[in-house]
């Protein structure tokens, strides 16, 4: 599970060179989502500069991480239903 987040990041680096946008944001956003529901199953979650943060030890910032890994998957969404459709 240590290679989770680095492995997600090479990917979203390819799908970049390979994806143009605004298919592109669909990809990250899937990724984005992926590993919070990672992170929710595993009980730990990569915070930056700070390393992993445990569900049991620190709670509060735990969630508050899962959460934003959750609304930058959806803003991604967002944007892309944007770009796509243009709402």
């Amino acid at each position: 599970m240590r290679f989770v987040l680095p492995v997600l990041i090479v990917v979203g680096l390819l799908a970049a060179q390979l994806v143009k946008p605004p298919h592109i944001f669909l990809i990250l956003s899937i990724l984005s989502v992926s590993a919070a529901t990672v992170f929710t199953g595993t009980g730990k979650v990569w915070v930056r500069f700070n390393g992993w943060v445990y569900r049991a030890k620190e709670p509060g910032s735990f969630w508050g991480e899962v959460a934003a890994y959750f609304l930058v998957g959806l803003c991604f969404v967002g944007y892309f239903l944007y770009e796509i459709h243009g709402f």
